[in-house]
């Protein structure tokens, strides 16, 4: 079960364990509100969520530029 919640975690950019970790929340709370919200809200949330994966990426990105800049 880890196993697949690892690769599922990787292929949808870790969105929600990123949030549980700099909020100090479970990632499964996190998960089941964007559920939820998802659904009382016809799929607003989604786009939250995939405006948060882009920065995640950018940030990530922008981090080995910079580190690589110093060597």
């Amino acid at each position: 079960m880890k196993r697949l919640q690892g690769f599922v975690e990787y292929q949808i950019f870790g969105v929600c364990t990123r949030l549980g970790e700099k909020l100090g929340i479970a990632t499964s709370s996190i998960r089941l509100s964007f559920i939820y919200a998802s659904f009382l809200t016809f799929g607003s949330p989604i786009i939250a969520y995939i405006l948060m994966a882009f920065v995640m990426n950018i940030r990530k990105h922008l981090r080995r530029f910079n580190a690589a800049w110093y060597y």
